[in-house]
């Protein structure tokens, strides 16, 4: 019985990453990142979130840029951090959305210096479906992450009846099983990555590193790599990659229980920072790690009018690669915004989520998110 079983976990070790070389096709960096991404150009009508997603003449204005090319070549989307915000009003900010699109057959190179971080600060690295209602057509939730929180969180969403398998090899650990976005308050099926190199300032020191999505027939892998420890098959400019020699996956999510052909549709990549919001404005999931509120004080009276508090919440990343096995399995289409809402509108009195939103955050799952962090650190 032990024989079988441990040969049993082996093949599905085996099966959960697909041997292919992926080939370069599409490479976002140095003066020309900016240029096939498109513009929120809204309020967060979709995570509720204390702030106005700008367009592109806003996000590039050169009085005071939230997206730029920095001395060293590298990309910056940050939020405004010299801004004193009226009572009431919004903070700037960004979220931007790929104009190419991506298929089964796919791996996506995050390479990263910094990324947000500091209280009331969400940030994210994700894909979400092309043209479907939340969580229709799945959401891949590479890096994701509030506050002062140490580690960083991973997740699918999709419809009923995809999960992550029991016996999955993997070095992150699972909170929750079930993709189902209509489950769970929402929080998918979650991977929280053991390392405190993962997320805010400790990445920062280590000089950032590199997520490294696998979007393929045989499921959904994400690895991690702190810059010291980036394989050299990644280092440089190469022109393609072997999934095989990248070890472990940090979070694997194999066909054999939730199948990307059925689950998935179409993805576009999606880079952006909120305030406070459904998860970082979350009273006890902020307190968690940044001092407690006092008296009536809210994430948004306490943070968000100041701009002293966003020093940290800018994203500086060397680059955005889709690979592939097949060019075709990327596409290039004229991208719109996925709200037509007007911005500049008050402090509250956004809409829920709908199109494109990320709903990955619910008050039991942030606890244990941060949680684990904290174990993590005691280590």
């Amino acid at each position: 019985m032990t024989k079988l079983r441990t040969a049993a976990v082996a093949l599905l070790s085996a099966s959960q990453v697909t041997n292919a070389a992926y080939n370069l096709v599409k490479d976002y960096s140095g003066q020309t990142f900016f240029d096939n991404w498109s513009y929120y150009g809204s309020f967060d009508n979709l995570t509720n979130g204390d702030i106005i997603w700008v367009d592109s003449a806003t996000g590039s204005a050169p009085a005071n840029p939230l997206t730029y090319i920095n001395p060293a070549g590298n990309a910056v989307i940050k939020v405004d951090n010299t801004t004193t915000v009226p009572y009431n009003e919004k903070r700037n900010s960004v979220r931007l959305t790929s104009n190419d699109k991506i298929g089964l057959g796919t791996l996506v190179t995050f390479d990263a210096l910094h990324v947000p971080y500091g209280c009331s600060t969400w940030g994210a690295l994700w894909t979400k479906a092309v043209g479907d209602l939340w969580p229709a057509g799945g959401e891949i939730d590479i890096f994701e992450g509030v506050n002062l929180q140490t580690v960083n969180q991973m997740a699918l969403h999709t419809v009923s009846g995809c999960t992550q398998a029991e016996g999955i090899t993997q070095t992150g650990t699972t909170n929750v099983r079930s993709c189902d976005g209509n489950s769970s308050s929402g929080a998918g099926c979650t991977v929280v990555d053991p390392s405190t190199n993962s997320y805010g300032a400790p990445f920062a020191a280590a000089g950032g590193g590199m997520w490294v999505t696998e979007f393929a027939t045989t499921g959904v892998n994400i690895w991690f790599f702190s810059r010291a420890n980036i394989p050299s098959s990644l280092s440089g400019s190469p022109s393609s990659v072997d999934v095989s020699t990248l070890g472990t996956p940090t979070g694997s999510w194999p066909a054999s229980s939730c199948n990307p052909a059925q689950f998935f549709k179409e993805q576009e990549l999606v880079i952006d920072i909120t305030l406070c919001g459904d998860w970082a404005g979350v009273k006890s999931i902020l307190e968690a790690t940044c001092p407690a509120l006092t008296g009536t004080n809210t994430c948004y009276t306490t943070y968000v009018l100041d701009p002293a508090n966003y020093a940290t919440a800018y994203f500086e990343l060397a680059s955005v690669k889709i690979f592939a096995t097949d060019p075709s399995a990327v596409s290039t289409a004229a991208n719109t915004p996925t709200s037509t809402a007007s911005g500049g509108s008050g402090a509250s009195g956004t809409s829920r989520p709908n199109a494109g939103s990320r709903s990955s955050v619910n008050v039991l799952l942030g606890s244990m998110v941060l949680a684990l962090g904290g174990a993590v650190m005691g280590l």
